[in-house]
């Protein structure tokens, strides 16, 4: 319904128009359903496994050992040789593409930890022998959802900011200024490594320090707008004829602002991932153990004799971040009038 609209119509082909937008696009989604589904992919448990005539489903379900004929009431170990041998007497069993998941540590290995990319650890494995690859493939779903999440939860406070102050103005501006002018002051990362450290990192928890900070990005460009818009012809004639303020704000004058601040989304994306992987990076960020694109990158400036984990996570982190970009470009481009009506 909404492509069924001129402005939309000539607005998407503005986007196509910018091939390296449009194709960072697909390959963005197709990383984010790949990411998301990591699961499926990297995982030490099969998908599916047949044993005796029954199916059973052990990435979804946890199964104890003896229900395969072992002796151990506890859940089975699917790459220990002698449970995967009494399953495969009697069934078999569908493996993921990678065959660990990212906290599974390979015992197999030929040299000492860090290992080399090899047949079997595609990527190879970090200081503590687990998969480079499965933990890129984790730390990125989660990088993406935290950067996700604070990017749409700091865009809604800060439009309602930047709206309250650019529609009412006077005193509610003047005092929205000030406090942004303290707050804008603060040297963010140095109060997030403060937090960070009296309290048990954690995803939530992060994740609501940096949207103390994170939601200003939007103020001034919405306040802007408003301000502008609120002394147009259409405002002024529906508030004569009794529209409330809040129908006026957020049906006539929104809409408007919403151009210049969906073409910010994507950087501020990139922004949110950044901050997460240099908290990771210098050990304030995710619990230990986690998969984390800056933990990775730690890792690799620890092991410089080990250059595959730090070029892997750089690599990867790079790409993602310029796929956004280009997306953002692309975006621009969209809403941008000269484009579109070309």
């Amino acid at each position: 319904m909404l492509l069924k609209n001129p402005v939309s119509q000539r607005q998407w082909q503005a986007f196509r128009s910018n091939r390296r937008g449009y194709w960072s696009l697909w390959i963005f989604m197709l990383l984010f359903m790949i990411c998301s589904a990591a699961e499926i992919i990297a995982n030490d448990k099969p998908i599916l496994l047949s044993f005796q005539g029954e199916l059973y489903s052990p990435i979804l379900f946890a199964y104890p050992e003896t229900e395969f004929g072992g002796m151990f009431e506890t859940e089975a170990n699917y790459r220990d040789p002698f449970v995967s041998d009494l399953i495969e007497q009697d069934g078999w069993m569908l493996w993921p593409l990678i065959r660990f998941s990212y906290n599974t540590i390979n015992y197999d290995l030929s040299v000492p930890s860090p290992a080399p990319p090899s047949a079997e650890n595609w990527l190879g494995t970090d200081d503590q022998g687990r998969d480079v690859l499965a933990r890129i493939i984790y730390g990125l779903r989660i990088s993406l959802f935290f950067g996700l999440l604070l990017t749409i939860a700091s865009s809604i406070i800060g439009v309602i900011v930047g709206a309250l102050q650019g529609y009412y103005g006077g005193w509610v501006d003047l005092t929205g200024q000030r406090f942004l002018e303290i707050w804008s002051s603060m040297p963010t990362l140095y109060l997030l490594i403060i937090l960070s450290s009296f309290v048990k990192p954690g995803f939530w928890w992060l994740l609501a320090i940096m949207l103390l900070f994170s939601w200003m990005a939007l103020v001034d460009l919405v306040r802007a707008e408003f301000l502008r818009g609120r002394n147009l012809d259409y405002v002024r004639a529906a508030r004569a004829l009794g529209v409330s303020d809040r129908m006026i704000m957020f049906r006539h004058i929104l809409p408007n602002a919403m151009v210049a601040t969906l073409t910010f989304m994507p950087f501020i994306l990139n922004g949110s991932i950044v901050t997460l992987t240099s908290l990771d990076f210098i050990g304030f960020g995710l619990p230990p153990g986690s998969p984390s694109m800056g933990e990775l990158l730690g890792q690799g400036k620890a092991n410089l004799h080990a250059p595959w984990l730090g070029i892997s996570a750089f690599v990867s982190l790079a790409f993602m971040l310029s796929l956004l970009i280009f997306i953002g470009e692309a975006v621009r481009d969209a809403f941008d009038p000269r484009k579109y009506l070309q």
